[in-house]
């Protein structure tokens, strides 16, 4: 049987929590009918011919507003997202907060047929090192599923506390969400001299990280997640294989056409991150339902700009010869 990390190679799918429409279209409970139509839709180009994907579905993390579900919504979505992957694709949940939470997380991850965890950072504080330490290592001690540590907001590793860390059997990789190189190459190197090549995997976890990919590679973090594949699937895999196959006209023009142009929009405002995406999704014909306070929806104008990239995302691609879901 496949380790979780051998299964991890190629692009990684974090949908959307779809939201049903309140009182005042104020956010109401999951919808999980439109979150299985989500991941049909997207788990469906596991079949196609050209540029197939995704290879894993990563339930419930950042972009699927993990920290707005309680533990019955996060474990009904996992359970949800094991049911429509049917094994072709492992599942992996995200889990957060204090060490006592996160293994509260983990165990309905379990019960609900996760293959793995991807572990947010502890609420609000920022501890040392030998805190850090101390926390992934009791996170990882609460289950037997395999965990990839993220590095985001409030935490941020030391080089020797990931080596210490990769010593923890199930501790299987790193994702960064910090975009420092420096410390992300000096964490690469001191996993690979005291644990040797391949110890973890390495994951870039920045928003839209299609945009840093590139550098992110240089350093050897070969994986990256992937918000943009939930709205524009045909952009985003003709991207990941044009990465990997070394197609640089295809790559250059759409970092220049689309990428760029989405970052330069996702910071018009906080939490646009998510929003956007949402708002991308209704876009590809899914309502996926509002975002949950604090954060809010995308503005009018900011979404007519979402559908004009994609437009000319889909533009680079019948430039290049790719057929488009458009």
């Amino acid at each position: 049987m496949q380790s979780l990390v051998d299964r991890l190679d190629g692009l990684l799918f974090f949908p959307v929590t779809p939201f049903a429409r309140g009182a005042g279209d104020r956010p109401g409970g999951v919808d999980l009918e439109v979150y299985r139509e989500h991941l049909r839709s997207r788990l469906a180009f596991l079949d196609a011919p050209e540029r197939p994907g995704p290879a894993a579905v990563f339930a419930c993390c950042g972009t699927g507003e993990f920290q707005a579900l309680d533990v019955d919504e996060f474990a009904e979505c996992v359970r949800a997202a094991a049911e429509v992957a049917a094994g072709r694709v492992p599942v992996v949940a995200g889990v957060g907060y204090g060490a006592a939470l996160a293994a509260s997380f983990s165990a309905a991850a379990k019960e609900a047929g996760a293959d793995g965890l991807l572990v947010m950072p502890p609420y609000l504080v920022a501890g040392g090192a030998a805190g850090l330490r101390d926390h992934y290592t009791a996170v990882a001690e609460a289950t037997d599923l395999d965990l990839i540590i993220y590095q985001r907001d409030n935490v941020t590793f030391t080089p020797e506390v990931v080596a210490d860390l990769a010593e923890v059997p199930n501790i299987v990789g790193f994702k960064d969400g910090k975009g420092d190189l420096d410390l992300m190459q000096r964490i690469v190197s001191a996993v690979r001299d005291r644990h040797g090549e391949g110890k973890l995997m390495y994951f870039n976890g920045l928003p839209t990280a299609e945009m840093s990919q590139l550098a992110y590679a240089g350093v050897g973090v070969p994986g990256y997640s992937s918000a943009v594949f939930c709205f524009v699937p045909d952009v985003a895999l003709a991207f990941y294989h044009g990465y990997r196959n070394g197609d640089t006209s295809l790559v250059n023009a759409l970092l220049d056409r689309f990428y760029r142009p989405l970052v330069e929009l996702r910071a018009k405002a906080p939490g646009y991150a998510v929003a956007l995406v949402k708002a991308g999704v209704r876009l590809d014909g899914l309502d996926a339902g509002p975002v949950r306070p604090p954060l809010t929806e995308a503005a009018p104008e900011h979404v007519a700009r979402l559908q004009e990239l994609i437009d000319e995302g889909r533009r680079v691609l019948t430039g290049h010869g790719i057929d488009t879901l458009a």
